[in-house]
């Protein structure tokens, strides 16, 4: 066991720490975490208008009229719809801070490329515009690619003076604006070169050739079931030893899981086929029920079935950040990590669960969650009522139940072993 944990954080934290300081990955993060609490809201609207109880339609139909649903759409739509533009705004501004430079011009710059690159639709009235699908869930790709690499350009020219460069007695503020003016033109002229040519191929537009070579393809494997098995066994076990698992998956997977999300949110909006049973939501609310490893029957075994005075105390203090999918004092207060009784069944346990709430979802017995995106830690019950209705509140009772049982044998083993030990000291 020494061997092996000497052997993996050799090897596995120098990993951790270079993704954790990696900062095009920390600023894809930010950005995302940064509109997290605006997405949340607009999808809580949407669900206020599709809240799935008997009678709720036509209860809100007699007080506000046959069309009120629209009410509730137009958050969803300057949200959870446009989400690219507020991610976009996090990771610039993480990016800037990163390169040091402005990270006002830097956000600007981005907006106006983005703009540049995205294909513009016009009306009957030829009052042309943006459509929402550009800047919503089917654009994060190219809204990521943009950010990314215009302020890298902007940072660059900064950097190597290619700047109109105004005297020390200009604020501040306009001196930073004259500074992107030559990176702006540039970046410009380049953005709209690359929209002529993408124009003379049949991919017709960037979007498109973004949609066709990177996004959909990662799109497919993240909502795989076999990578989903894999990327969720890697957290666990990786969290056995001490390291952090999500933070470290979630920075490449969030994107492509919350875009996942966005797809469905949208298709459930439009009263269509929901396309993806992999999402965050999926991940989140059945898969990680109590925190990664889905310990809630854990805590609730430590809480109420321990004869150890210590496992007791843990599991009572333990037991509310649970029911909130946190499992810290779990994991490192029994501990779970580097526990050699405990580790096979955490890791484990995220195949047991993936495997089974797919199949049940794959047979249609659980509706596919509806892309409400809500927060990691509404308490389980409520989170699968909200996301796939009664089913999803049934199932969640069921996984809590089988995580009873998955870690009763193993709990016993570690109650006893504790117990012992109190026992041996009186």
């Amino acid at each position: 066991m020494d061997k092996l944990v000497n052997w993996l954080q050799k090897h596995l934290n120098p990993i951790a720490q270079k993704l954790n300081e990696n900062i095009w990955l920390g600023a894809v993060r930010d950005g995302f975490f940064g509109s997290t609490s605006i997405l949340i809201i607009g999808s809580m609207f949407l669900l206020f208008a599709n809240l799935p109880i008997s009678g709720y339609a036509q209860f809100m139909s007699s007080i506000f009229g046959k069309n009120w649903q629209i009410f509730f759409n137009v958050p969803y739509n300057m949200t959870m719809n446009i989400m690219s533009i507020y991610v976009l705004v996090g990771m610039a501004k993480s990016l800037a801070h990163s390169l040091k430079v402005d990270d006002v011009q830097a956000i600007i710059l981005s907006f106006a490329v983005l703009f540049i690159l995205n294909p513009t639709i016009m009306n009957k009235q030829k009052i042309e515009g943006i459509a929402l699908p550009s800047i919503g869930a089917s654009g994060i790709f190219l809204t990521i690619v943009v950010t990314l690499l215009t302020v890298k350009m902007y940072s660059v020219f900064v950097k190597k003076n290619w700047r109109i460069k105004m005297p020390d007695s200009v604020p501040a503020m306009v001196s930073d604006s004259f500074t992107a003016m030559i990176p702006g033109t540039v970046a410009m002229l380049i953005a709209i070169s690359i929209r002529i040519l993408v124009s003379m191929t049949s991919f017709s537009t960037v979007q498109g050739f973004v949609l066709k070579i990177i996004q959909t393809p990662l799109l497919n494997i993240g909502s795989s079931f076999g990578a989903t098995i894999i990327v969720e066994f890697l957290e666990a076990f990786i969290f056995t030893f001490g390291i952090h698992g999500p933070n470290i998956i979630n920075s490449v997977m969030q994107p492509i899981w919350l875009t996942l999300t966005a797809e469905n949110s949208s298709a459930f909006h439009a009263g269509k086929v929901l396309p993806h049973i992999m999402n965050l939501q999926f991940d989140a609310n059945y898969l990680k029920l109590g925190g990664t490893g889905t310990t809630i029957g854990l805590a609730i075994l430590c809480a109420y079935f321990a004869h150890s005075k210590q496992i007791k105390t843990l599991g009572k203090l333990s037991i509310v950040p649970s029911i909130f999918n946190i499992n810290e004092p779990l994991i490192f207060g029994l501990p779970i990590v580097l526990n050699p009784i405990l580790m096979l069944p955490f890791a484990f346990s995220t195949i047991v669960f993936i495997s089974l709430s797919w199949f049940i979802t794959s047979i249609g017995w659980l509706p596919i969650a509806n892309g409400t995106n809500i927060p990691f830690t509404t308490p389980p019950i409520i989170a699968g009522f909200l996301i796939s209705g009664w089913r999803g509140a049934v199932w969640n009772i069921i996984e809590i139940i089988l995580s009873i049982l998955w870690y009763y044998p193993f709990f016993k083993i570690i109650d006893r072993n504790t117990l012992k030990s109190e026992n041996s000291k009186i």
